[in-house]
């Protein structure tokens, strides 16, 4: 056969090894294309799961973070931790310390430098239980609340006992900020000799703008106060805290500045109660025997041991009148 009878084979055999390479070049094509997809899968899942740890890790690491800055700040406050809440429980050691100053102590100071104190008023005995009633309305936030609560309380402790006592301090956001002191909030008083009743009307954290709400007088309770806490009885209307000593004597306000307790602790401030040459002592122990001596008239001077001493029969001359 001639180059002409061979020539359409050799055409054909051509086109079919062009078509096959065809055909194998789009199948290399296609496995590239899928091999390059399958790749940036992969690449992305990678990515996917990258991100997702270190989503985990932060999470893990804002909750450490947390944890470690409240352990940091309990550990920080030390003593302080039972004063940062409107309703902490005292310590018994506390309420001891405060029940136990000795009587040479208060005969030392005597009335130190106290400003003010109970006044004697004309009024309806006010009593509960056949015992003359002492009625306390302050509130937790006040900086002369937190001063006073300290008198108050040492004067009551020599005829009874507390239980429930609390500890707080006055609001960061006023003056004398965070000043140490007790709460009545909850308190009970036991004594054969008088009535204890303590309203603290509000706390001293803020909720939208206003001090959250603690305890409501009675309405009788509420009367006393709107009745005897403004002049001729007092200086100013609407004062706290405002102290009513059985319908016989009325206090209101602070007897000492709350500066004076600045940056002490409770138990600090119990413990310098017993040393008659500390600012701390002169000042409360000072009014403590002033309120002493207004619960005395109320008592018929019983107990004997409280009402006789010497720093209690010379503030008994110092007491005021309305």
């Amino acid at each position: 056969m001639g180059l002409r009878g061979r020539l359409p084979g050799v055409v054909a055999a051509l086109q079919d090894q062009a078509g096959d390479r065809a055909v194998s070049k789009r199948v290399e094509q296609r496995t590239r294309t899928r091999e390059r997809v399958a790749a940036e899968l992969a690449a992305q899942q990678r990515a996917e799961r990258r991100r997702r740890l270190l989503l985990a890790v932060g999470a893990v690491v804002v909750v450490v973070v947390v944890i470690g800055g409240l352990v940091a700040i309990r550990l920080a406050g030390g003593e302080k931790k039972t004063a940062t809440g409107p309703t902490g429980t005292a310590d018994s050691s506390l309420i001891t310390t405060l029940a136990s100053i000795p009587a040479a102590t208060f005969n030392a100071v005597g009335t130190g430098d106290v400003q003010g104190g109970p006044s004697q008023i004309t009024a309806p005995a006010l009593t509960e239980g056949g015992k003359p009633k002492v009625l306390y309305i302050g509130a937790e936030f006040c900086p002369y609340c937190a001063a006073e609560r300290w008198p108050v309380t040492v004067a009551l402790s020599r005829f009874g006992t507390f239980s429930g006592l609390g500890t707080t301090h006055s609001a960061a956001d006023d003056v004398s900020p965070n000043t140490p002191t007790l709460s009545f909030h909850g308190t009970k008083f036991s004594s054969q000799y008088l009535a204890f009743t303590g309203v603290e009307t509000t706390t001293n954290e803020k909720v939208n703008g206003q001090y959250a709400p603690l305890d409501t007088p009675t309405a009788a309770d509420q009367k006393t106060f709107d009745t005897y806490n403004k002049p001729p009885y007092v200086q100013s209307a609407g004062s706290i805290p405002f102290v009513d000593l059985g319908g016989t004597f009325v206090s209101a306000g602070a007897t000492y500045s709350p500066d004076l307790l600045a940056g002490k602790t409770q138990t600090e401030i119990a413990d310098a109660l017993k040393d008659p040459s500390s600012p701390i002592a002169k000042a409360i122990d000072g009014s403590a025997n002033l309120y002493t001596a207004a619960l005395c008239k109320l008592t018929n001077n019983q107990p004997a041991a409280v009402c006789s001493t010497d720093a209690v029969t010379a503030a008994a001359g110092k007491l005021g009148k309305s």
